[in-house]
């Protein structure tokens, strides 16, 4: 940068600077808050001894709750809360008026076949959740007296404050449903099954299901993955005979390293099963006929080091695996020969482009890319990838939506003979969009469009894509929308979102709810930080373990060239981020806390030492893989104490805070949140305001309905509003 350019940028940053001591920030209640004592605690490692005054918040039961002493604390944040929203409930409501007015009351699916019925969802007005039904195919379309609802999660849901359905699946032969609930939030759910005929749910039930179930190729039984009934780790791949006691169900695979995350999944073409063992960058699978004629057979082993998914139809499966580059490369082998040493590349990896996922059908392959940050779907011929026919296929077609600029992906593709690709697109200004892609001639059929019923003008508003240098030279991708005409000169506020962790990257998407914040002047941003994969596997790579900082680096970055660009000014950027987004949230406040005029950390994983200390927790030793094991050097346990946000709070003035927790979640326990709030209320020298909402009846998602969730977004829209002053 030449001189002249530093120096005005510099003068700049101080002027903005200047101008947020301007700022009224949003004070502390009338009434004192909660004030956790403090009990002595220390721990040492390698020759370091940390102390932990708020040790005693998590209850030594856990996960079972009862220390009265923890209960009576978290109930008086939580009144505390309310006496916050007591105050503002005139905003909460509005908010929460202008959300569900936007959301369609009778909302529904576009129907989709899967043998022999015609599906779909819908909700009925007024209703949190969910109702599924079918009519068979042979019956006239349109006739609602062939029509049959066979789930209604409504119903399901009487008597529970939480409810979420985790998976469902009809038999082959279309005669029973299974599915599995969770009634805690804790995702240590039950399965049942109903005979559709009779409406009569069977005897079998099965606990400790981790997730989905599935039927084996003749109905005869189920495979599901089973929790250790003492700790939140799946341990088993199972097999349930119906009829049987679950005692005697019978284990397809289990793992006996701690450190691997345990799951399944059933093949496009129905055939197979695969069973995965993975942590981190090491994945393992397994591949076993749907008919459980034989035993599991290994395709690749962890030792190989890759991450992976497949697929399978005409004798093949087909394969993206990182083996050969980082952002994978597309491989075939024969299903009689799966092992690693016989799979054919089919297309190279690439630095440009990043292989997401891919799913087969009987003429075609359907794949998902992301090509230097922007969302690509392709079709593919098997006369392209080590399989005959399909010749009238291009042997590489890429679908062409009406933006680059865009979310898109696969969407429900249930039936393996298809004529179509169903696929889902939406931006930052476009609703969500289901088109049906026509195989043959690649035309796009709209299907559904999501309606906002209040109204919604899309050439009201405008998104654009900028690239931020970081300080390492690092081009850092910011998605950002606001309403058209909106100022580009330092006066609005704006709101910044990040992640940043495991691969996943916040899609640019369309949000109803963020339509209270853009017409209230707020300008919307989403920092595709490092740790995330926006720019490929390597960006994620880049922001792992002992490059973890570049990860909060980069969105302070991204603040701070926001401030340069006019886009706003330092100390009015209100921020959000949810669990490894909310250890992001901790880092930055501690990091440039001045530039914040408000900070939203969502179920926030800011514990990180201790949790990874921490080999009674059932996520500790798979996390080592992301962050590092503390346990097992003095460098590593350095690492993570120099950035770990509950163990770096000083005494200094912070921005107004709302945090938020579940009881029941086995993510990020509930103590993190609470520890962060009373450490911070220890240390911090200003006046503004902290709230902690802790959900004593919910997990890691928070509520489950539809209403309910809206209502918890409404209360953290107001808290955010109210910091930049704005109370209608």
């Amino acid at each position: 940068m030449r001189l002249p350019t530093l120096i005005a940028t510099v003068a700049r940053v101080l002027e903005s600077v200047a101008m947020s001591s301007a700022f009224d920030r949003l004070p502390e209640l009338d009434r004192p808050a909660p004030v956790a004592e403090q009990r002595p605690h220390e721990a040492t490692h390698h020759g370091r001894t940390s102390s932990d005054p708020y040790h005693w918040l998590r209850d030594p039961g856990y996960p079972v709750v009862t220390n009265e002493d923890v209960l009576s604390h978290l109930r008086a944040e939580n009144e505390y809360f309310h006496e916050f929203l007591s105050s503002n409930e005139a905003l909460v409501d509005t908010l929460f008026d202008e959300f569900k007015g936007r959301i369609d009351e009778n909302d529904e699916s576009v129907p989709y076949i899967s043998n022999g019925y015609e599906y779909r969802w819908y909700y009925r007005p007024g209703e949190d959740y969910r109702t599924h039904s079918r009519r068979p195919l042979d019956t006239p379309e349109g006739d609602s007296s062939t029509e049959a609802v066979f789930l209604d999660e409504n119903t399901l849901a009487e008597g529970h404050d939480y409810f979420v359905i985790t998976g469902w699946t009809i038999s082959p032969d279309n005669r029973l449903l299974a599915y599995a609930f969770d009634v805690d939030g804790d995702e240590r759910c039950v399965a049942h099954i109903v005979d559709l005929a009779t409406g009569e749910r069977l005897a079998d039930e099965l606990t400790d299901v981790a997730g989905h179930v599935s039927f084996t190729a003749d109905g005869s039984a189920l495979v599901y993955a089973e929790l250790d009934p003492d700790r939140w780790h799946t341990k088993r791949i199972r097999s349930h005979q119906l009829g049987a006691s679950q005692s005697d169900d019978v284990t397809l695979y289990e793992e006996n390293d701690d450190g691997f995350f345990l799951g399944f999944s059933k093949t496009s073409s129905r055939e197979f099963f695969f069973i995965s063992a993975s942590r981190g960058e090491a994945e393992e699978l397994w591949v076993v006929p749907s008919d459980l004629s034989s035993e599991p057979t290994l395709m690749v082993s962890r030792n190989v080091e890759c991450v992976l998914q497949a697929d399978h139809a005409h004798g093949q499966f087909h394969i993206l695996a990182n083996d050969t580059h980082k952002n994978f490369r597309l491989a075939t082998t024969p299903d009689h020969t799966p092992a690693h040493e016989h799979w054919q590349t089919v297309v190279d990896g690439s630095d440009d482009v990043h292989w997401l996922g891919l799913q087969t059908f009987d003429g075609f392959i359907a794949l998902k890319s992301r090509d230097r940050g922007y969302d690509k779907i392709h079709i593919r011929g098997y006369s392209s990838a080590g399989e005959g026919g399909a010749g009238d296929i291009d042997d590489a077609a890429t679908i062409d939506f009406p933006s680059d600029v865009c979310v898109a992906s696969l969407s429900t593709n249930p039936e393996f003979v298809q004529a179509h690709l169903r696929v889902s697109y939406e931006s930052m200004v476009t609703p969500n969009t289901i088109f049906d892609v026509d195989i043959a001639t690649r035309e796009l059929t709209t299907r559904k469009v999501a309606k906002v019923p209040s109204g919604y003008d899309e050439s009201a508003y405008e998104t654009e894509r900028i690239m931020v240098t970081a300080r390492d030279g690092a081009e850092v991708p910011v998605s950002i929308v606001r309403k058209k005409g909106w100022a580009q000169d330092g006066s609005h506020p704006l709101w910044l979102y990040g992640y940043g962790a495991y691969g996943l990257t916040i899609p640019a998407s369309f949000s109803t709810e963020r339509l209270s914040a853009l017409d209230r002047g707020f300008a919307y941003a989403i920092a595709h930080v490092r740790g995330g994969a926006m720019m490929g596997y390597p960006w994620y790579l880049d922001g792992k373990l002992e490059k973890r900082t570049n990860t909060f680096n980069d969105f302070v970055d991204v603040a701070n060239h926001l401030v340069a660009a006019d886009y706003v000014a330092a100390g009015n950027i209100s921020i959000s981020g949810r669990s490894a987004g909310g250890e992001l949230m901790g880092a930055v406040i501690l990091d440039s806390p001045e530039l914040w005029r408000s900070v939203n950390l969502g179920v926030p994983f800011v514990d990180v030492l201790a949790t990874m200390l921490d080999v009674s927790l059932p996520l500790t030793p798979p996390e080592w893989a992301e962050w590092g094991n503390p346990l097992e050097s003095p460098e590593v346990y350095d690492l993570i104490a120099g950035y770990s946000p509950y163990d770096n709070i000083t005494a200094r003035d912070y921005p107004p805070m709302f945090v938020s927790g579940g009881l029941n979640d086995p993510r990020v326990t509930y103590w993190e949140p609470a520890k962060w709030t009373a450490r911070m209320r220890e240390l911090k020298t200003d006046n503004n305001l902290l709230v902690m909402r802790m959900n004593m009846g919910a997990g890691h998602f928070a509520n489950s309905g539809r209403y309910g969730r809206l209502r918890d977004t409404a209360e953290e829209y107001a808290f955010m509003l109210l910091a930049h002053g704005i109370t209608s």
